[in-house]
């Protein structure tokens, strides 16, 4: 029982790592960038939602708050997302690839810098050097419940259910719709896709405030499940997330998903590891072990990588 336990808990926290390393796969699928400026991204959502329920008198912790908190969220990474498309990775869109790597890595440490000194100098707003408490949600939050003998967290099954309902509409959208389908023509050969009329622009565009709307979800996912908030926590999910996303094949979406659910179920069975490698503490290794096991003997990740050959 204690194994299916853990197995519950790393596919919550592999959903976590899901909803981020899909927004990444987004972003990669159009402009072929790793964006390690998206964990910031991520950061940011959760605090947006923080801020949109600062704004409503304390110990507001109505249901009818989650979407507002959401909607808070997701202004406030998409926003940010297609400032840093626009003034920071169109004009080197043409670049050799290391010029906009090192860009994203440099916007991503702006950004992290950005959140802790606006966000210090806020009167009344909670210190933003060390973790910030997260509102707990009614209903979402709150005492865990049996089922069969698991115990359940309300943040993490909100968790898993909010990766299922993202993944479906990401689907539909980019297979059912002309918005859709222009972004898979882009990913495939932007140059005839403008050629056909296509926006190629606008359609980037789409793709980072997309990747947003799905970190930020991610983010106000975060602070309900580990009720804080922090500057920094937005590196090492980044990474979690762009580990994910190779795992099941870098701008494979379905890939993603799979991706951050192995690695969370990985992360959760840590702990059965026996002697000194095993226990929580190991997990980070173990995650980033595997990484290098796949790259190894299966570079193209668990379901393969979306390759497009460009004339």
């Amino acid at each position: 029982m204690d194994v299916l336990q853990q197995l519950v808990n790393g596919l919550s926290l592999g959903a976590l790592y899901a909803l981020i390393a899909v927004g990444y796969t987004v972003v990669y699928g159009i402009v072929q960038l790793i964006n390690f400026a998206h964990g910031e991204i991520f950061m940011i959502g959760g605090f947006g939602a923080l801020a949109v329920w600062l704004l409503f008198p304390a110990g507001n912790v109505s249901i009818w708050m989650l979407p507002l908190m959401l909607f808070g969220g997701v202004v406030a990474a998409v926003g940010v997302a297609l400032l840093t498309e626009r003034f920071a990775y169109r004009p080197l869109r043409n670049a050799p690839r290391l010029a906009p790597l090192i860009t994203a890595i440099g916007v991503s440490i702006f950004l992290q810098e950005l959140i802790r000194l606006f966000y210090g100098d806020i009167p009344g707003f909670p210190d933003s050097k060390r973790a910030i408490p997260f509102p707990q949600i009614e209903y979402v939050t709150g005492p865990a419940f049996n089922m069969g003998g698991l115990t359940i967290q309300r943040a993490a099954l909100f968790t898993l259910v909010a990766l299922a309902i993202c993944a479906g509409l990401l689907y539909v959208f980019v297979n059912k719709t002309r918005l859709g389908r222009a972004m898979q023509a882009t990913s495939q050969d932007p140059d005839t896709a403008r050629l056909m009329g296509i926006n190629v622009d606008k359609i980037i565009m789409v793709a980072f405030a997309l990747g947003a709307a799905l970190a930020a979800v991610a983010g106000l996912a975060h602070g309900l499940r580990y009720t804080n908030v922090d500057f920094r926590m937005g590196f090492l999910a980044g990474l979690k997330a762009f580990t994910a996303a190779v795992l099941g094949g870098i701008g494979n979406i379905n890939g993603a998903v799979l991706g951050g659910l192995v690695l969370g179920v990985v992360e959760g069975m840590a702990t059965f590891i026996p002697g000194q490698f095993g226990g929580s503490a190991w997990k980070d290794v173990w995650a980033f072990a595997l990484l290098i096991l796949v790259l190894v003997f299966r570079p193209q990740g668990l379901l393969g990588a979306r390759v497009v050959d460009r004339a």
